[in-house]
């Protein structure tokens, strides 16, 4: 039986710190969906399209090495029902500290009274990604400041044309 799990996020942009939990999110499944949240009411820096070709050249490495299909959808539902669409059993979910660890276990239980047949497997960030979100790299490459050690080439590039 094929095992797919669901990583979700806005991946606004794709960053180091998302690298490290698809990398480990690589051993436990066979088949990744990455599902990029699509929300009306925000307006992001890159849209989906966008997104999702950054996404792809930035995983290309890691699912060859892995050997496991790696794909990216959006979704603008909840998150669970994304996930089932996708025919997913697990929800993968990043925490890099005690309060992303707080509201992550209020969503899994959220998400398992909804969908009990999808389990929630949350994997912590390696310390040296740890400090790294999206916001953050976005203010800072608005404020022209490097943000080289946080994003992947593809994303670098991308930010740089941007913020131009």
């Amino acid at each position: 039986m094929k095992r797919t799990a669901f990583y979700s996020g806005s991946f606004d942009p794709m960053t180091n710190g998302h690298l490290d939990i698809l990398r480990q999110c690589l051993s436990l499944a066979d088949a990744v969906v990455i599902g990029v949240g699509v929300h009306p009411g925000k307006k992001p820096m890159f849209s989906f399209e966008e997104r999702a070709e950054l996404i792809n050249k930035s995983v290309n490495d890691l699912k060859e090495a892995a050997d496991v299909e790696v794909s990216v959808r959006s979704f603008d539902n909840l998150v669970v029902d994304a996930a089932a669409d996708a025919g997913a059993t697990i929800l993968v979910r990043g925490v890099r500290d005690g309060s992303d660890l707080d509201y992550e276990m209020q969503m899994a239980g959220m998400n398992g009274a909804m969908a009990p047949g999808i389990k929630t497997v949350l994997l912590p960030a390696s310390p040296d990604v740890r400090h790294i979100t999206g916001t953050l790299v976005r203010q800072i490459a608005r404020m022209g400041g490097d943000v080289s050690s946080f994003v992947p080439p593809p994303v670098l590039e991308a930010l740089k044309g941007k913020v131009a």
